[in-house]
């Protein structure tokens, strides 16, 4: 069965999908696999689906991993388009989500979709693709029920790379430092402790840490975010205590426990330099309510990970590309995906591959190239037939 492209990424645009609210795009999804022939098609306790197409071989297991959920959209006065229309214009499709990530869905969809109609079964080994629930947020902890039921042996991540191939990404976590004060009467402050003024010691310390470098992924960086005090608004009291969250892109050596260490340690200097000064520093915890009324929770660690660049399967995606026209280009994301779990924690074999640009997510007026979309499906159908072949 022939799928267009655009087309295809017109109708998921215009399934609203927000975080948590992914009932319908899966629905429409479960439809489209039954039409194409899948052979099986599994939605989990969180709402991701999976379908899958099973060669008449015994073989390798290629995973095509895209997200279904996208951002919100805070402004839609600020939008020229409609979000949520979908609309075919200029060689482009527009609305939330075209580009991060519905189109290289549907490019993934039409390019396995094309494979199959060629080859019918006769390959060796199973093709996958998944839509994944909670990624903007959680990203890599929904797919961890798609990793331990499926066992890929590669992972395609078709989030964007402007058609180039990934081959890692930075991690994310999040730390929330605290300090602790004294509660008073902001008439009489020598009475208490202002808990502002312990972490306006602690913030230029922290911004003293020496982070890592990577030669393909780039620094780490640990960047203030956001602070406030308590109690708040702070009328006449001196406040007790006062909160401050770090976003910290990490690298393959970095782990959850090092980055805490290293702030920990300078809270520990503080201590003894400073009286009565106390304070914590912990990773943020968070969870959200799935439509299918799972509960999806996570420390907010998401892992950098890195595959071989000149690997032999990394060679068959650049064939996969070459055979499609495309330049043997190669790159890293600067955001995170659900990568972060297939590669970050369980250490699969994972390359991203997607079209449209990562400036494009999140925008308003998100749109993504059609010509783009149709190399990205004729790749996707390449890959497939190179890596089931190692």
């Amino acid at each position: 069965m022939h799928v267009n492209v655009e087309d295809l990424c017109s109708q998921l645009v215009q399934i609203r999908s927000v975080s948590g609210e992914e009932e319908a795009i899966v629905d429409f999804l479960h439809k489209l696999f039954v039409q194409l022939g899948f052979d099986e098609i599994n939605i989990d306790r969180y709402g991701s689906i999976v379908g899958v197409f099973r060669g008449e071989r015994p073989g390798k297991t290629l995973l095509f991993d895209s997200h279904i959920d996208t951002v919100d959209i805070p402004k839609p006065q600020d939008w020229t388009k409609d979000p949520f229309g979908g609309q075919i214009e200029d060689g482009k499709v527009y609305g939330r989500g075209s580009s991060d990530m519905k189109g290289p869905l549907a490019a993934a969809i039409s390019g396995v979709a094309q494979f199959i109609q060629e080859k019918g079964r006769n390959f060796a080994g199973k093709i996958l693709i998944s839509g994944v629930v909670h990624e903007e947020c959680f990203e890599g902890v929904a797919a961890r029920e798609i990793s331990q039921k499926y066992k890929p042996d590669y992972v395609i991540i078709c989030e964007t790379t402007d058609l180039k191939l990934n081959y890692g990404q930075r991690g994310r976590m999040e730390v929330r430092t605290e300090t602790f004060g004294k509660p008073c009467h902001s008439s009489n402050p020598s009475k208490g402790i202002n808990a502002v003024y312990h972490m306006a010691e602690l913030i230029p310390e922290i911004a003293k840490i020496k982070l890592g470098n990577d030669p393909d992924l780039g620094p780490s960086i640990m960047e203030l975010v956001d602070i406030c005090s308590e109690p708040y608004p702070g009328a006449s009291v001196v406040p007790a205590r006062c909160f401050a969250t770090y976003d910290v892109r990490t690298l393959t050596t970095d782990s959850a426990d090092s980055i805490l260490a290293s702030i920990n340690q300078l809270i520990d200097q503080l201590n003894l330099r400073i009286p009565e000064f106390k304070a914590t520093a912990s990773l943020v915890e968070s969870s959200a309510l799935c439509y299918t009324g799972e509960t999806i929770s996570a420390e907010r660690f998401f892992p950098a990970w890195k595959s071989d660049p000149d690997s032999a399967e990394s060679t068959a995606i650049l064939d996969a590309m070459e055979n499609a026209g495309l330049p043997r280009s190669k790159g890293v994301y600067n955001f995170c995906t659900n990568g972060s779990h297939y590669g970050g924690e369980a250490g699969l074999t994972v390359y991203g591959f997607g079209p449209s640009k990562e400036t494009q997510c999140h925008m308003d007026d998100e749109f993504i190239e059609i010509s783009q979309l149709q190399k990205a499906a004729e790749v996707y159908r390449n890959i497939a037939e190179n890596l089931l072949k190692l």
